[in-house]
Formats: C-alpha cells, structure tokens, sequence
C-alpha cells in the first residue's frame, strides 16, 4: 500500500512532509538537542557497537549519558532494548527521548543516525555537535538509487554541521568536531567537509593536514580479543576481532575531544566486556560454542569470519539469512558464497522477508553456496522456519565446532509481508533449543 502511494506521489511532496514533521516535532519538545552535547554516528558498519562503547565510556567517566541505537534507547542509567525494528525511531518519538534525556539531566545524546533517517530528514532539527564516521561500503543500494546516493546522504550529515548553531553548555562553548576513520577509501570525501576540530583514527600510517590523528601501534589480535597503544598508551580490547578496533578508536576519539585521557580510556576501554548481539556467546555448559552476530552485509561478514578463525574451534556451522525482501538482492548470491566458501555447514534460512517470498530470497542465497561447491542436503540446508534452522545447527554441532548465527543479532521482530512483525530473539531462541539437546 505504502509503496503504490509512493510511486503516485511526487518525491517532493514526501520530503516536504517528512520536513515539516521533523521541525514540528523539535518545535513540539521545545529543541531539546540544544540543550546537551549531541554525537552522531554513522556509517555502513559499527555504528551500534560505537554508540555502545562511547556511551560506556562516558557514563564510566562520570557524565549522565542518553542514548538510541539499533540496539538499545538509554536515558542515563535506565536502558532498554530496542524493539521497533528500526534504528532512527520517528521524529517525534527521537525528540521525545531527547527530551526525556534532558529531564534526566544527560548531559550528551549519542544518536546512530543512518542515511535512510538522513533521506528521511530524521536528523532534521537535531543539533548535532560531535560527528563520527565509521566506514562506507554497498548496503542499501536499491532504497537509496545506487552507491554515490548512499554516500552522498551520509555526507549531507557532515556538510549541515557547519549551519548548525553553536551551544554554550555549563558555561563553555561546545565545538563543532567530526571524527573519521582514516583507512577508510571515501575518508577525503567526509574530511572536505567544515569541522572546528577533525579527528582521524586509523590502524595504518594514514594522515591528514590540521586533523589530530588517533592511531593504532603494535596492533596483536588473538581469540581474546586484542591489544594495541595508542600514542604509548596500552590499550587491551576484550570485544573480538581487528574491525572493532576501528570501533574502539572511534570511542577514543570522542573521549579525547572531551578532554579524557588516554590512561582513563583505557581504564575504562579494558573493562568493556561485549555487546549484545554482536560476537555474543551463548553459553549452557554445552560442549561446542554458540556465536550470535548481526553481520548481514558481504564486508561485515568477511570481517565476522576473519575473527572466527581465530577462535579455536573444529567446524563451522552457519546459519544465515540475507536481511530482507526488497534490499540488495546483489548480495545474496555473495553471501551465500561468503558461508560456502567458510563454514563447514550453511543452513540458510529466513530472516526478514517483509513483502517477498522468503523461499525466492533463501534460494538466491543457497545459490551462491552450490556455486562454490556446497551441496544440498549434505553441507547446505535451506529451512524456512528460523527456529528449525536453528535446531538443524545445533543438532549438528559435537564437541568444539562453532555455531555462527548471524542477521539479527539482538533484533527483537521478524518483519514480513504488510510490516506484520513477529517478536523474536536469536539468542532466546539459542537458549531454548540448547535447553532440548
């Protein structure tokens, strides 16, 4: 219904409307970003997990800290999960939180703020002081219209900075500051934009003019987790896998541009145990591991498998799905290849097939895995039902093989056809068919 309006209506009308709620529902709270330090976070992967570990830090160095993520809502020290199934909630629910956190007397709001909330003018009368880049690499292609409109609403994000108001917080003035991951190939694109102060954080030489850069030095990652310095400071990260050092140097950054130092950052940086529904491991005393992960994209796969080597294990079984119906149709075959190519097991499985048929995007996926040798039936299994796909791979497992389950991570709904959503949680889940074996 939504998308035949859609293509009736002229796109201008929808960014008008989409605007007007934006202004009427920070109008309608009275502003209230103006009011605390506001972070934002984007990019393609790691945004939650920033949003985490910055809020962690922060609330450990003593500052009340709010908070809206894919994972979580936080204002101060009462924390939920997020169970809406989106990421920027609608404008005037966000302005609402914001506002709640300003009640609670937070003094920052760490939004994650994507480029289809970007489209959508979400962040539109956000005042935002901090912004913070992770990486950018195809996802979402086919809402936005191709990479470059991906990438150029992802920058709309850093070019407003400059119009933003400045803010005056407990008597000081709050810069305007943007912090990039050096390493990444579109870095230049988001540094061109104005900044007060510009951070870069990079795990290789990379530099740039008149930015302070945040560099990772005698990097050693293990199936622990991984230990590095920054400018001669140690820095051990209990979070698995090379990629989430990018994460955590994104965090630094943000605690150095608010004065912390880097012996405090690494206090706090080395108690932080994990995140929920990332590299989550479900533990019921049984004798193999069980790996919970939301990578649902080919980069953050590659980047899940990567770590996985490292932990001991005999076989990988994987259950998978590829996020939904309707969104890079690309990538399936790829990720069906990626699980192939891998994991001693593939069982693909539904995951959010919202208008389409769930069969038609399994089948797509499973491809991709007979393309490099799987073969159905044997090493590849395609189970509609996630919960049996689930009880497939556990009923796999033996002794010290790893269950990898990955596409939802801590997501509390299936959605599909007509947005009807099914509450779910993998890990749940996990927990009850371990609970049958």
């Amino acid at each position: 219904m939504v998308n035949s309006i859609k293509k009736i209506i002229p796109k201008f009308v929808f960014s008008f409307y989409h605007k007007t709620l934006a202004l009427l529902a920070n109008f309608v709270y009275r502003s209230p970003s103006d009011k605390l330090i506001v972070i934002g976070v984007t990019g393609t992967s790691g945004k939650s997990t920033v949003v985490q570990l910055i809020a962690n830090l922060l609330q450990a160095a003593g500052f009340k800290v709010g908070a809206t993520s894919t994972i979580f809502f936080k204002v101060d020290k009462k924390e939920v999960i997020n169970d809406k199934k989106m990421t920027m909630i609608g404008r005037f629910a966000l302005q609402k939180k914001i506002s709640q956190m300003v009640q609670a007397n937070c003094q920052y709001a760490i939004i994650e703020t994507t480029s289809q909330g970007i489209e959508q003018f979400r962040h539109l009368g956000i005042n935002y002081d901090i912004l913070v880049f992770t990486n950018l690499h195809p996802e979402h292609i086919e809402a936005h219209g191709g990479f470059e409109n991906y990438k150029n609403a992802k920058l709309k994000l850093f070019a407003r900075l400059k119009d933003l108001p400045k803010k005056i917080i407990a008597g000081q003035m709050i810069r305007k500051t943007a912090i990039i991951n050096l390493d990444d190939e579109h870095s230049e694109d988001f540094l061109n934009n104005w900044a007060e102060v510009k951070y870069g954080f990079t795990q290789t030489n990379a530099s740039g003019e008149q930015i302070k850069v945040v560099r990772a030095d005698k990097v050693v990652v293990d199936g622990s987790g991984s230990e590095f310095e920054v400018n001669k400071t140690p820095f051990r990260l209990k979070i698995l896998g090379r990629h989430n050092i990018y994460n955590a140097l994104a965090a630094i950054s943000v605690g150095m541009s608010q004065g912390l130092t880097l012996m405090k950052i690494s206090q706090i940086i080395s108690e932080i145990r994990g995140i929920a529904g990332r590299m989550e491991f479900i533990d019921k005393g049984q004798s193999f591991k069980v790996v919970v992960d939301y990578a649902f994209e080919p980069k953050a796969m590659q980047a899940l498998y990567q770590t996985v080597k490292l932990i001991p294990h005999r076989r990988i079984i994987h259950v998978l799905g590829s996020t939904g119906g309707g969104r890079d149709v690309s990538r399936r075959a790829e990720l069906g290849k990626l699980a192939g190519n891998n994991a001693d097991y593939a069982i693909v499985t539904n995951e959010d097939p919202y208008d389409e048929d769930p069969d038609k995007i399994i089948d797509q996926v499973a491809q991709g895995s007979i393309e490099v040798g799987k073969i159905l039936n044997e090493n590849l299994f395609k189970i509609l039902d996630r919960r049996q796909a689930i009880a497939k791979a556990i009923g796999l497992a033996q002794a010290d093989d790893l269950v990898l389950i990955t596409g939802k991570g801590s997501e509390q709904a299936i959605v599909v056809k007509n947005n009807k959503k099914i509450s779910w949680d993998d890990r749940q889940v996990v927990i009850e068919e371990l609970e049958k074996k």
